[in-house]
């Protein structure tokens, strides 16, 4: 080794001494460097060089062994003087690469500015050194930034590239001239979007971390143009577009450092260099923090907690702002021990018993005491306190609460009154449902009805004694019996009953209530039961079929009592095809000889009526007489029988249209009578018109031939809705009817007075009658008002549900 080598080493030694004396010796960590953990984690050698010692990551710990404070740190390489001679230039602000041999092998040694926080404990400055194994040389001419050859921006991007930062080259109008790729995948654009775009784009849409605008002209590369300084480590959100890495746009946190540099081979007129770093999931997770703290100091501020600190051995020491402004202590009633007088009395021996046992075994502390308030009242407290330990397993210190639980107490004292509230409350349900119970099972017990509980298999679950009575098991028998199985497995017929049939089984897989008329049970000892039935499904709180209950009769004697009734619509059916017969005798074969006799009758009247002596003509006038009433007599009886025998279906008949036609019938008694006819009856009734015309022109033709001698009989017919029927009245001025024969005019061939004064067969009102009842309504007699002379018949008849047509005007007759 030449002399002037030796000396440019101790200069180079005695510079790299002058840098280590620039500050205090206290060695600095990795959480004091910008992205440290980054860097500690890096598979290269990284090496904080500092005044205060060497951090080493675990990567260069490997190289060099663990560092040692008190040592010149240029001697990690072989050749000192070069790292040394570029030391300073580096702790000026530069980042360059300068080759380094070490232990014989080539590295390439990045230096940059380390950038320390300052406040902290080691003071600002200190360098990076970033060594990379130079690659065997291939041989090519010049001289790089690097001493390689290589073009000294492209090793400062790739050198970048690899500690994923985004490097722009800007010219001195902060237009973007190169960017490398880690600039490119943290801003989502490409190198053609990037070039030329500068700093007062709008497009980056840049904010602050308060989420205020970030002026272009504050970027901090337009700063550094601006001033010819540094700008170190500003945060900036910026807008970037969605890429293959990302599926949407989003905006990204950068950490950005502006370096200016002045013209250069690759920088002809200057410019500025921009470093950044990815800042995003750090800008999160501060502003989660942020969150966190706002809520927890809200919580706190929220909540009657004291907070309050203790020494590791206990003691308290002054300040304690929340438990002076809660007890009135002063800080020095309140320092070391003296916060227990404030505690009550009776609980200061055992609030110490428990807080000596926590600090001696250092594990949670948890008690509850009263505490003096300044007002001198004593508040229900609950003290919780954590040990909290430094990273060597020492305790540094306690953290504590003591929360107020009165309202706890008095919460816990209303529950309790709550609670016993409750109880009876329940005890009186439970008695309630016992009682209700009691019932239920005295009145299934008393029911008539067959009654059983199936489960969602089809077994019985209950059965009552009425169930057991009709099918011939004791209860025991019944229950937990498959109930298809014993007592519906056959029809009555004596063929299988399939189960999927079944409409009790039916009810059971698909919920539905089922009711069936007729069906069989099938009794112990082998009969069948006829039976009428309805199963209803049981459900549970979320509307699943568990079952099902069955409710049945013994329909026995309704099938006895229908099938009398059979018999006797039969015997009925029977009677009126009778009845029909006699009819057509009547109408044909009974009148035939009655005809002949009534034409040879005529015949003689006419032939000798004056030729014989007087006698023989009043015999003639007898037997024409009587030939006429047999043919009414027989023709009313036609009538009456014939009634309720037109199968046609009843229709809205207007009863004004009734009217008219019943006063055209009526119009021969009006005129041999003298009298007056005259009707008020809107609406409708429902029926068939040619009865309803019958039975009007009957009752009124009553109220004309029943008239007092020498006074015109005066009829009037009135109508109006009623109860939901139409209410008809007939009134007339004649002889009246007494109470007692009311009832009796209604009966067939039934006269209250001689041939002679009222002809008549006596078979009107008894067929007006039928014909009422014929169509659901009702025909009587109406005792008048005392003044009043005459009758007054009553008839309903039934109204229709459609609407009525319009009804004529009432005209008097």
């Amino acid at each position: 080794m030449t002399a002037d080598r030796l000396q440019g080493e101790g200069e180079a030694a005695a510079k790299a001494d002058a840098v280590q004396a620039d500050a205090a010796n206290v060695a600095p960590a990795w959480s004091d460097v910008p992205n440290g953990a980054l860097l500690a984690a890096l598979p290269d050698p990284v090496v904080l060089l500092h005044s205060g010692g060497t951090l080493h990551n675990a990567a260069a710990e490997a190289l060099f062994g663990p560092p040692n404070a008190h040592s010149d740190w240029t001697a990690v390489v072989d050749e000192p003087a070069a790292l040394a001679a570029a030391l300073p230039r580096a702790q000026a602000g530069e980042t360059f690469a300068v080759p380094l041999t070490i232990k014989g092998a080539a590295f390439t040694g990045t230096l940059s500015p380390a950038g320390l926080v300052p406040g902290h404990d080691s003071e600002p400055g200190g360098v990076l050194l970033h060594l990379r194994a130079t690659p065997p040389s291939t041989g090519l001419s010049g001289a790089g930034l690097s001493g390689t050859g290589a073009d000294p921006l492209e090793e400062a991007l790739e050198l970048l590239n690899h500690l994923n930062l985004g490097l722009t080259v800007q010219d001195r109008q902060a237009r973007i001239l190169r960017a490398n790729t880690a600039a490119q995948t943290i801003l989502g654009l490409t190198l053609d979007q990037l070039t030329g775009r500068d700093s007062l784009d709008p497009r980056w849409k840049a904010v602050h971390p308060d989420g205020s605008a970030f002026p272009g002209q504050d970027h901090p590369s337009s700063v550094a143009l601006r001033t010819g300084k540094p700008v170190r480590d500003v945060p900036m959100g910026v807008f970037t577009p969605a890429t293959a890495q990302r599926e949407s746009e989003e905006w990204r946190w950068l950490s950005i450092t502006a370096l200016p540099k002045e013209p250069s081979a690759w920088l002809p007129e200057g410019g500025v260099l921009t470093v950044f770093s990815d800042a995003t999931a750090a800008q999160r997770t501060r502003g989660q923090l942020h969150g966190t703290e706002a809520r927890f100091r809200s919580l706190v501020e929220a909540t009657s907690q004291i907070v309050w600190v203790s020494a590791p051995d206990g003691m308290l020491h002054p300040p304690q702002p929340d438990w002076t402004d809660f007890t009135g202590q002063t800080d020095a009633e309140l320092a070391g021990t003296g916060w227990m007088n404030a505690l009550h009395p009776d609980d200061i021996a055992p609030s110490g018993e428990v807080w000596g046992d926590a600090l001696m075994r250092q594990v949670l502390y948890e008690n509850e005491y009263r505490v003096r308030r300044k007002d001198g009242v004593y508040v229900p407290m609950q003290a919780r306190a954590i040990p909290v330990k430094n990273e060597d397993g020492t305790l540094r210190e306690w953290v504590g609460t003591s929360s107020d639980i009165s309202a706890v107490r008095a919460a816990e004292a209303r529950l309790r009154d709550l609670n016993a509230t409750l109880e009876a409350r329940v005890q009186e349900r439970t008695d309630e449902l016992a009682q209700i119970t009691r019932f239920a099972t005295l009145l299934l017990g008393a029911a008539g009805e067959g009654i059983l509980g199936l489960d969602a298999g089809g077994r019985n679950t209950f059965a009552n004694p009425a169930a057991a009575r009709m099918l011939g098991y004791n209860i025991e028998r019944l229950i937990g019996a498959d109930q298809h199985a014993l007592i519906h497995h056959h029809h009555a017929d004596g063929t299988p009953h399939d189960p999927a049939q079944c409409p009790i089984q039916q009810t059971i897989q698909d919920g539905q209530t089922r009711r069936v008329e007729a069906d069989v049970f099938w009794h112990a000892q082998g009969h069948a039961v006829p039976v009428a039935y309805i199963v209803t499904p049981t459900q549970d709180e979320a509307g699943t079929v568990t079952g099902a209950v069955l409710m049945f009769q013994d329909i026995t004697e309704r099938q006895l009592a229908r099938a009398a009734l059979e018999d006797v619509v039969a015997d009925l059916e029977r009677s009126n095809r009778e009845l029909a017969q006699f009819a057509y005798v009547a109408s044909h074969d009974l009148q035939e000889p009655l005809r002949t006799v009534g034409s040879y009758a005529d015949l003689l009247a006419r032939r000798y009526q004056g030729q014989l002596d007087p006698r023989a003509d009043q015999y003639l006038g007898f037997m024409q007489e009587a030939v006429g009433r047999m043919q009414s007599l027989i023709r009313d009886l036609l009538s009456f029988a014939q009634i309720g025998r037109n199968d046609a279906p009843p229709r809205a008949v207007s009863l004004d249209a009734v009217l008219q036609e019943a006063a055209q019938n009526v119009q021969a008694a009006l005129r041999d009578t003298g009298g007056h006819l005259t009707w008020d009856t809107p609406g409708t009734v429902l029926g068939h018109s040619s009865l309803l015309v019958q039975l009007l022109t009957n009752l009124i033709g009553n109220g004309l031939k029943f008239h007092r001698e020498g006074v015109p009989p005066q009829v009037s017919v009135t109508a109006r809705p009623e109860g939901g029927v139409m209410r008809i009245q007939v009134t007339d001025n004649g002889i009246g009817i007494g109470p007692e024969y009311q009832e009796r005019i209604f009966a067939i061939f039934q006269r209250l007075h001689r041939r002679e004064a009222y002809p008549g067969t006596g078979m009107g009102l008894a067929i007006s009658r039928k014909i009422a009842e014929h169509h659901g309504g009702t025909l009587g007699v109406t005792l008048p008002p005392p003044d009043h002379f005459g009758s007054i018949l009553t008839l309903t008849l039934p109204i229709p549900t459609s609407p009525s047509p319009s009804p004529s005007p009432a005209l008097p007759l």
